[in-house]
């Protein structure tokens, strides 16, 4: 202790470029435990390109953290920062290394809402030795530290030609290891929240943003909408099938060789042939879908504070259910009756995933027991996601091999790849035929169905896997969509509709998510400001004007 004490009274001195690689690699090796085990435990390289991808990490994390504190290092402000990043690192690293915390908004929040005897229950021996030896030495040791800094123009000259030399190995790297990261990253993106000091840093500034967020006016569309229907209406139900990575040119009904729609092509729908997403990801495209924001002016942030397509319904006296089988409904459903599907249940789920047909469950004794002469139903499906394809569909589907019967697709030919996806397409056309089934069972209803999918998907094309590009840049892949609508005989005739008129106008014309909405206002015969007929697909088609309200 003497030694330890006699140490921190001795003055240091560093230059501030020695002092930056310093911290990075103190960071790197020491207060970034939690993230190194997460990829020992998590990582299963395959072959050189796996051990140049696992080779790559440190570099990558390297780079992260060099630049962070090559930003940090400043004159007079720079060692107090430091020296507070430690201390909170230290703790942070305890945290996530002891409890398996991942550091996130939510978890910040829970700090600012700890009250004094959660912080004593976290203070024992082993986390204050802990903080002291990985927070509190190091911070005194450099509080002792004299930095040196060059004149302006040469430190800055100096900082960015080291930065741009590691940025230049990762470049060297990236068309090498693309796909590994591409896999392990959609596998595993909670791994982010591991990587310190940057988790925290991020969480903290999402935490303020989404708490300044909270202070905005929630806003309503329109509080005189009406649902003015025909006046021969029939009791009304009409299902939304939301599809999650389904791309529309490996739909045969579009034209795909393979016959990946035996079960649709049976039915009498309408196939719309040529349809653009919103976005490459479902946090953006499934609360567009339910918007009437176009793409272009669209903000995700915007939809939480503002009614949706659902709200309406609702409000004009449909009764709304959402069934949940993929990763959350982004907020669209907040406001209405929405269930999450149970991943305990064995008959269709493994502790994690289900397959959508436990979406079907149910359903038929929904309709049969209805409480309202109205009612719009979502299903919510986790349909194509991947990469995990093969966990997407049950063995009676595996008809395209052989497949990728792994979460490494790094580690798969393309046609394997793209086989396990195809067989999650022909499941999602039983899932679909089947729900048109259950509503054929109902023939005194005026019901209808509708599918689409929120986004598409790169299978290997041009070295591009998975989803989630800028739309700027993304390939066709990942924003040409499939959808469908299918209606019975009473709603064909209780909205007026030429069913002939709409397969050609699906089969000819261009849409987009953009239409949805309106479309399915219109078809739910709702009265609203918000209702644009040039964004109806339906409008060209209708034999009778819609109903309006008296002005």
């Amino acid at each position: 202790m003497k030694k330890i004490l006699s140490l921190l009274q001795t003055k240091f001195s560093i230059s501030s470029l020695r002092l930056i690689a310093a911290l990075t690699l103190y960071f790197l090796l020491f207060l970034n435990i939690s993230f190194w085990r997460f990829i020992w435990v998590h990582a299963e390289p395959s072959g050189w390109l796996g051990g140049l991808f696992i080779l790559s990490i440190p570099v990558l994390l390297f780079t992260l953290l060099y630049m962070t504190f090559s930003l940090l290092v400043l004159p007079y402000v720079g060692k107090p920062i430091v020296i507070l990043l430690l201390l909170i690192s230290a703790g942070v690293n305890y945290l996530t290394y002891q409890f398996g915390v991942f550091i996130d908004a939510d978890m910040i929040r829970n700090t600012f809402e700890t009250n004094p005897g959660e912080v004593k229950d976290l203070i024992t021996l082993r986390s204050l030795t802990w903080f002291i030896v990985l927070g509190v030495l190091p911070a005194l040791a450099l509080w002792r530290t004299k930095i040196h800094f060059q004149p302006f123009a040469k430190e800055l000259l100096q900082r960015l030609k080291r930065v741009g030399i590691l940025l230049l190995c990762l470049i060297i790297l990236t068309p090498f290891v693309y796909k590994q990261y591409a896999s392990f990253g959609r596998n595993n993106n909670q791994v982010r929240r591991l990587v310190i000091p940057l988790n925290y840093i991020y969480a903290t500034f999402r935490y303020f943003q989404i708490e300044h967020q909270k202070k905005r006016p929630f806003t309503k569309l329109d509080e005189q909408a009406e649902h003015v229907p025909y006046p021969d209406e029939e009791k009304t139900v009409f299902i939304l099938i939301l599809g999650e990575t389904a791309r529309a040119m490996n739909f045969s009904l579009n034209g795909y060789p393979r016959e990946t729609n035996p079960l649709l092509k049976k039915q009498d729908i309408v196939n719309f042939r040529h349809v653009q997403s919103a976005g490459t990801a479902t946090a953006f495209s499934v609360p567009a879908i339910f918007s009437f924001t176009p793409r272009g002016d669209f903000d995700p942030t915007d939809a939480k504070y503002t009614e949706n397509l659902l709200d309406l319904l609702q409000q004009t006296g449909y009764e709304i259910l959402w069934k949940e089988n993929d990763n959350g409904c982004k907020g669209v459903c907040q406001r209405v009756p929405n269930v999450e599907m149970d991943v305990n249940d064995k008959r269709f789920c493994d502790g994690t995933y289900c397959h959508d047909e436990i979406l079907l469950e149910g359903l038929e004794e929904y309709l049969a027991n209805l409480k309202s002469n109205h009612a719009f139903i979502v299903l919510h499906t986790i349909g194509s996601h991947g990469p995990t394809y093969f966990r997407r569909y049950p063995d009676a589907f595996k008809k395209f091999t052989p497949t990728c019967d792994t979460e490494e697709i790094q580690t798969c030919t393309q046609e394997q790849i793209v086989n396990t996806y195809d067989n999650t397409i022909l499941y999602t056309d039983y899932i679909v035929s089947s729900v048109i089934d259950i509503l054929k069972k109902f023939p005194s209803y005026e019901s209808g169905l509708m599918y689409v999918s929120d986004h598409g998907e790169s299978l290997g094309e041009n070295g591009m896997y998975l989803h989630g590009l800028p739309y700027s840049i993304a390939p066709k892949e990942q924003t040409s969509v499939p959808m469908i609508v299918w209606m019975s005989d009473v709603m064909k005739k209780s909205d007026h509709l030429d069913y002939e008129c709409l397969k050609k106008e699906a089969a000819e014309k261009h849409f987009s998510h953009d239409n949805l909405s309106h479309s399915i206002l219109s078809l739910m015969e709702v009265d609203s400001r918000v209702y644009n007929p040039k964004m109806d697909f339906f409008e060209p088609c209708r034999l009778d004007p819609l109903p309006r309200k008296a002005k």
